[in-house]
Formats: structure tokens, C-alpha cells, sequence
């Protein structure tokens, strides 16, 4: 389980007085396996992700995950939990895909030869053996999300973090990202900017303005955020005529 107390994620900005609060006051216990974390650009969705694998540490508060915490045992935490970027390019450092999946398996996995079986198979799981060998900058963006996810999976997290998986794929590789995500077994937790993904999850959380603001059903969660879309246009609209 993971189990964030009472934090708050503060930063200091140059030129401005006093630290910038990028999330607050968030208590959650995320028990379900497939939670969305929804809400516009810069209210928090990242920032809370990257806490539940240490990428971010709270300036108050603690995030656990199976006990564990993030500020006292982050190799613990990282070896259960892994983190899907936005942009696969950000996460894919060596030239072809199969060579990304054995370096994500070095630590695990001592012996070459043995290594090399495991990420031939991980690649196989996903069907992306055709794609094994090829540049990394030869691939579609869909093809290079897939390879990241393969790489990520392939040492076993028992919980997989993904930040806005989507954004950069068309339709069909959406569709296949769908697919693939709805067969793993691992507790998923993700932020996305996708309403029809965000209703496949058990639970969504809507973030704004730093807070969590609607912790509940996706249908609900989609319609306050919907709701919350509305009246932030209809105030800048407001704004808009009084100038």
C-alpha cells in the first residue's frame, strides 16, 4: 500500500518572497489497482507522482510505500516502484531498445547471458521483438513508449508510475498503450490529461491549485473536473470584459 501523511511539497523561486507550494495537505492511502490523477497543467498531478518513488521528497510529511519511506529508504521504495515519463526519449539512453531493457536489468541480473534471455523475453511479452534492434530514433512515439514500458517492467515493480503516457501518441498506439496497461498485473497509479483513459481506472483524484480537491469514482471525478474546467474559463472570461 502506499500511504502519503499530511504533506506538503514546497520550493524556493527566485524573485519571489517566500516558497512556491506545489502540493498541499495531501492524505491519501491508494490501496486500488489502478488509480488516475487528474487536473490541468501545473496544479500538482507530477509532483505527486514523483513522490511516490522518492523523484520528489516532501518538505513535510512522509510518503511510505509497504512501510517503507521515501526519505529513510529510497532503495527500498525504488525497487518496488517504477516511473513511465512522458517522453520516452527522456528514459531511453542506450541506442536500440533490447540494449534499454538489459541495462534497466544490470543490477538484478549479474550474469550476460542470462540477462540477455530475460529482456529477449520481456520484448517477446510485449510483442516488440521486431523492434528490439532497431534506433531508437527510427521508432514511433508509440513504439518508444512501449520500449520504456517494457524497460521499466522488466525488473518487476510491484507498483508502475506513469506521467501522462499518452500525450504524445496518436490514436492507434493510444489504443495499444490502453491495451497493454489493462493486462499488467501491477498497481498502477497515473496522471493523465486523457478523460476516456482516466475512466478506465478504480479510483481518480482531481488536483487543483495544489490541493487535491475530488477523491472518488472516475464518472464523478471526470464530471467535477469538467466542472472545474467550466468555471476557471468562465471566470478568465469575466476577467476578460471587466479590462
Amino acid at each position: 500500500m502506499i500511504e502519503l501523511k499530511d504533506v506538503a511539497v514546497r520550493v524556493t523561486v527566485d524573485g519571489q518572497d517566500g516558497p512556491k507550494t506545489l502540493l498541499d495537505g495531501v492524505a491519501l492511502q491508494l490501496r486500488e489497482q489502478r488509480i488516475g490523477v487528474i487536473g490541468a497543467n501545473g496544479s500538482g498531478k507530477s509532483t505527486l507522482l514523483r513522490l511516490l518513488n522518492g523523484l520528489v521528497l516532501p518538505s513535510s510529511g512522509s510518503v511510505l510505500v509497504d512501510g517503507s519511506s521515501t526519505t529513510e529508504r529510497i532503495r527500498a521504495v525504488r525497487s518496488k516502484v517504477g516511473f513511465v515519463f512522458t517522453d520516452p526519449l527522456s528514459q531511453l539512453v542506450m541506442p536500440t531498445g533490447r540494449e534499454d531493457v538489459e541495462l534497466s536489468l544490470r543490477r538484478s541480473v549479474k550474469n550476460a547471458s542470462e540477462r540477455a534471455a530475460r529482456a529477449e523475453a520481456v520484448l517477446a511479452r510485449f510483442g516488440l521483438l521486431h523492434l528490439a534492434d532497431q534506433s531508437i530514433y527510427e521508432l514511433s512515439g508509440g513504439e518508444r513508449q512501449l520500449l520504456a514500458l517494457a524497460a521499466v517492467l522488466a525488473v518487476e515493480p510491484s507498483v508502475l508510475l506513469l506521467d501522462e503516457p499518452s500525450t504524445l501518441l496518436d490514436l492507434r498506439n493510444r489504443e495499444l498503450l490502453r491495451r497493454t496497461l489493462a493486462g499488467l498485473e501491477q498497481q498502477i497509479v497515473m496522471s493523465t490529461h486523457d478523460l476516456e483513459l482516466a475512466l478506465d481506472m478504480d479510483r481518480v483524484l482531481v488536483v487543483d491549485d495544489a490541493r487535491i480537491v475530488f477523491d472518488g469514482a472516475p464518472a464523478a471525478a471526470v464530471e467535477h473536473y469538467r466542472a472545474l474546467c467550466a468555471a476557471s474559463f468562465e471566470e478568465a472570461q469575466q476577467s476578460r470584459e471587466v479590462q
